[in-house]
């Protein structure tokens, strides 16, 4: 495989895991739960639902973060990417703010779990909305990073 092809290859990886993620906490937020909520009784939308959301965070932790950190920090070395220059304007400052909001999304997604393993609903519901706008946040500054 030559170098073009390698790094269309990461690309790719880090499209995909992203379209995985966010897809899947859309899929999650505006489909499954509404959908569980109404046609399931209480009890059984509250196993179904818990472990929809156990799942998804199994995926997140073991392919979703890797591949997005790994692909990250592989496209922003080929690119050249210091510290220093994500003080930069243009490029670097919106790589900064796309890394600072993903770092929130994370938190948000983890203390969601929390929340909800701890039995505060509103809490890990406010939580999820975090995540989920957060993660529309991430892709809207992706979209605007030149392709590496």
């Amino acid at each position: 495989m030559d170098t073009v092809g390698l790094w269309s290859l990461v690309r790719f990886a880090h499209v995909a895991g992203a379209a995985l993620g966010v897809g899947g906490q859309l899929a999650l937020s505006l489909v499954i739960l509404p959908l569980a909520r109404h046609l399931l009784a209480p009890e059984a939308k509250d196993v179904f639902t818990a472990a929809a959301g156990r799942r998804f965070g199994l995926l997140t932790g073991a392919v979703f973060l890797p591949v997005q950190l790994g692909t990250g920090w592989a496209m922003a070395w080929h690119r050249g990417v210091t510290w220093a220059s994500l003080a930069e304007p243009g490029y670097g400052r919106t790589l900064a703010a796309k890394l600072a909001l993903f770092v929130v999304v994370m938190l948000a997604a983890a203390a969601h779990g929390l929340a909800h393993a701890k039995g505060r609903p509103n809490l890990a519901r406010g939580l999820a909305v975090v995540s989920l706008v957060g993660s529309l946040g991430v892709v809207l500054l992706a979209t605007a990073l030149p392709v590496t």
